[in-house]
């Protein structure tokens, strides 16, 4: 079983965010990804959706053999995770904003968080909040119609500048220094994000931490793969193939597919 792969899926090409963190800290790991770009963004969808498509995924990547599942999406996290872990016998890893991150850091005692709606709405977020934020000033703010310009590939278009500057001007405004991205889609914007924001505004992103807590599960379970097969990194895409290539272009070893759920 520990030479099975690592599987990792989210709403689209953001989670490839996570899988390049897993990959960079476990490059002897072989991976399965799946990009439900069709369906995104999912803080659009309801949770019973959500869960519906999570158990449909989960089922592919189990049958390709995965011995791990990393959620690599907020809002599945924040509405699902609980529930996936309930009904399969696998190690599941989630993701959620790194708000304890961001209020362990904070000068201004203000941060900024730029989420889903599904994300912002959720249950789990809002407990995390009320206990690492304890008397720190927490800006919310969806961003609404940035995945769709993410998946889209418009990583430098005016649009997508323009929404950046309407979401995140307000919150160096009011004093915060810590921007918390709450998506995986979001590290994708940090190029842009650094030419907007002031340097000394921290944009925080909970990545590096997923990749430590993955291999620190896989540790636990004596999953590590201590073989030396060569390992081999498979992405999958209910959407547009050349989008999700384009994304993963530098990956070694590395196949692009088109799936069907």
């Amino acid at each position: 079983m520990n030479k099975g792969p690592i599987g990792i899926f989210d709403s689209g090409v953001g989670g490839t965010t996570i899988w390049r963190e897993i990959n960079k800290l476990l490059p002897h790991e072989s991976t399965v990804y799946v990009a439900d770009s069709t369906n995104a963004p999912y803080g659009e969808l309801s949770k019973d959706e959500m869960r519906d498509l999570s158990i449909r995924i989960t089922d592919f990547l189990l049958a390709q053999g995965c011995k791990i599942i990393v959620v690599a999406c907020n809002t599945v996290t924040t509405n699902a995770i609980t529930y996936l872990r309930e009904q399969y016998n696998v190690p599941f890893i989630g993701i959620e904003p790194a708000i304890k991150l961001a209020a362990l850091n904070t000068r201004s005692k203000i941060v900024g968080v730029l989420a889903t709606k599904g994300t912002l709405t959720s249950e789990l977020f809002h407990k995390t909040s009320g206990i690492h934020a304890n008397g720190i000033t927490v800006i919310e703010q969806e961003g609404e119609g940035l995945v769709e310009l993410i998946e889209t590939g418009k990583l430098d278009s005016e649009e997508l500048k323009s929404l950046l500057h309407a979401y995140v001007d307000p919150m160096v405004k009011s004093g915060a220094d810590s921007l918390v991205l709450g998506c995986t889609h979001y590290p994708y914007l940090i190029p842009l994000l650094k030419r907007i924001i002031p340097s000394s505004v921290n944009i925080v992103d909970s990545g590096p931490a997923v990749a430590r807590q993955t291999k620190s599960v896989l540790q636990k379970n004596h999953l590590l793969n201590t073989s030396n097969l060569k390992a081999t990194n498979v992405f999958y895409t209910t959407g547009d193939v050349d989008v999700l290539s384009a994304f993963v272009k530098d990956a070694k070893d590395a196949s692009v597919r088109k799936l069907e759920l």
